[in-house]
């Protein structure tokens, strides 16, 4: 009989799934679900991450400002040498040349000659299409990112009211708990009563006992289980853990409304960072494209030429514009391109492929929901049968018309009873949340 028992309240006790371990500091602070989805939007380190991966993006398309703006370089460069051609070329940059320095001697055996040279150099760039369309490619990258953070934080929204959920759960199942212990003690308090009058016999005192300590250490799991899930909302809300969140029994996730009309949005933040990535590979395919044809840059420099090292002697400027071209590159180019129309059509399957997903999983959450609603209102039905078993059975057992066997079934069948039901709520509060993260959109 006591393995029965046992085996019952187990079945109740694996559906507690700890994910966290057990806190040392055993604080109580209320929590709502609206602060607990406020604060991990501001703290969770997945939405830190998914921030900083669109701050890198934003740096990334500030890099093609080069395609507009001029690039500007200074250096300072001394150097001495005894090589004929350059030797006379650092006198004539310094404007030094005298009718001496054409003595064939002196040009075919220069002593050492030093040149300091001072310079400024500035490109400009006025048309390079292939920059123009990888700029326009590296914004929409940005925005790529800016709709990946969106949809972490639409998920991470979803995991908190599931973790709160769970927490709710945790409390319901120790309340069933506790009422069953009541009821445990109170068995076992009358059948010890009646075994010292010699009434029944030691095996039903024994089978009582069985069961008030398989209930008590039922109990103490499902309080470390509210501790447990405490824990997992403190690490989603990226605070320190060993906090017990005292939480309303049924306010707020009776807010949790799942609209059945409501189909998967083509706006939905993944869709749309998936669109963009499809935009931006555009982008690029048409940058390449681009590249065939010729660049147009804009350069100068200015610079002083002096044998001494703090000397600025000889001034001179050069300025031009520059027309290039890369005829051909050996089918690198051409393969490359290639390569990104084969990705960005990837991409594109990728796409319909997630909206095909997403579709599903909501046709199947609508059903699991129509289930759920279904299975409350029989765990309702099955909870008020069992309590009114509980009860006749009860007043039997006290007028001495049953055994203690009975009663104790009837009170663990009241408890599962219970579970259920809460378990049912959960499941249905939960597949709300879900349908609301399938189902949501963006107007970006």
């Amino acid at each position: 009989m006591s393995k029965a028992f046992i085996f019952s309240w187990s079945i109740i006790l694996v559906l507690f799934i700890a994910p966290v371990a057990h806190a040392q500091d055993t604080s109580v602070r209320k929590l709502t679900l609206n602060e607990a989805i406020a604060a991990t939007l501001n703290n969770n380190k997945t939405a830190r991450i998914a921030k900083l991966d669109e701050g890198i993006a934003q740096a990334n398309y500030r890099q093609t400002d080069a395609a507009f703006l001029p690039q500007v370089g200074f250096s300072y460069t001394a150097m001495t040498t005894n090589d004929p051609l350059n030797a006379f070329g650092y006198k004539l940059e310094q404007r030094l040349i005298t009718p001496n320095d054409f003595n064939p001697a002196l040009l075919n055996h220069p002593s050492g000659t030093s040149d300091v040279m001072t310079k400024l150099e500035v490109q400009q760039p006025l048309l390079n299409a292939d920059m123009l369309y990888a700029r326009k490619g590296a914004e929409k990258q940005v925005e790529v990112y800016q709709y990946r953070g969106q949809r972490t934080n639409e998920y991470l929204t979803f995991e908190v009211q599931k973790a709160w959920l769970q927490l709710q759960l945790a409390y319901k199942a120790a309340s069933v708990l506790e009422d069953a212990l009541k009821t445990a003690q109170s068995v076992y308090k009358f059948t010890d009563d009646h075994y010292q009058q010699g009434l029944i016999q030691k095996s039903d005192v024994l089978n009582a006992r069985v069961h008030l300590t398989s209930v008590e250490s039922s109990l103490a799991k499902a309080k470390s289980n509210i501790s447990n899930a405490s824990d997992y909302l403190s690490i989603l809300m990226g605070t320190k853990t060993g906090v017990i969140y005292a939480i309303d029994d049924q306010a707020e996730a009776d807010q949790l409304i799942a609209d059945t009309t409501l189909k998967v949005s083509d706006s939905r933040a993944d869709f749309m960072a998936m669109q963009k990535a499809i935009d931006a590979s555009n982008m690029m395919l048409k940058s390449n494209q681009m590249s065939y044809l010729p660049k147009l840059n804009a350069f100068g420099n200015y610079q002083y030429n002096d044998a001494r090292l703090t000397g600025f002697g000889a001034n001179s400027y050069m300025a031009g514009i520059q027309l290039s071209w890369d005829v051909f590159k050996g089918n690198a180019r051409k393969s490359k391109i290639d390569a990104q129309k084969l990705e960005r059509d990837k991409l594109t399957e990728q796409l319909a492929l997630q909206k095909q997903q997403g579709q599903m999983e909501l046709n199947k959450a609508f059903r699991d929901l129509s289930d759920t609603m279904a299975e409350i209102v029989r765990d309702h039905a099955a909870v008020d049968q069992a309590a009114e078993s509980m009860r006749i059975l009860q007043n039997r057992y006290e007028q001495g018309l049953i055994n203690t066997t009975d009663v104790l079934m009837a009170d663990t069948q009241l408890s599962q009873q219970k579970f259920a039901l809460a378990q049912a709520e959960f499941n249905q509060a939960v597949t709300k949340a879900y349908i609301q993260l399938l189902t949501s959109s963006t107007n970006k």
